[in-house]
């Protein structure tokens, strides 16, 4: 009962850690630059939405790290 949980809990963390990475731009030039990240084009070039999105994929990495190792030692 407590590893489905912490399973279905770690899957809905890592559902939010991928979709933070996407939505943060890129800091590189050329064509890879060219071609931003999601949160450009919902949010525009906002230096705010980006750090949050820095600060927030950090604290879901974290998470996610941590719950791992729960389901690892259950």
């Amino acid at each position: 009962m407590v590893k489905t949980l912490v399973t279905v809990l770690d899957v809905l963390v890592a559902i939010g850690l991928i979709s933070t990475v996407l939505l943060q731009s890129g800091k590189s030039a050329g064509l890879s630059g060219s071609i931003s990240g999601g949160a450009e084009a919902i949010f525009g070039k906002n230096k705010a939405s980006n750090e949050l999105f820095e600060k927030l994929s950090a604290i879901l990495a974290v998470l996610f790290m941590t719950l791992t190792l729960v389901i690892a030692l259950l």
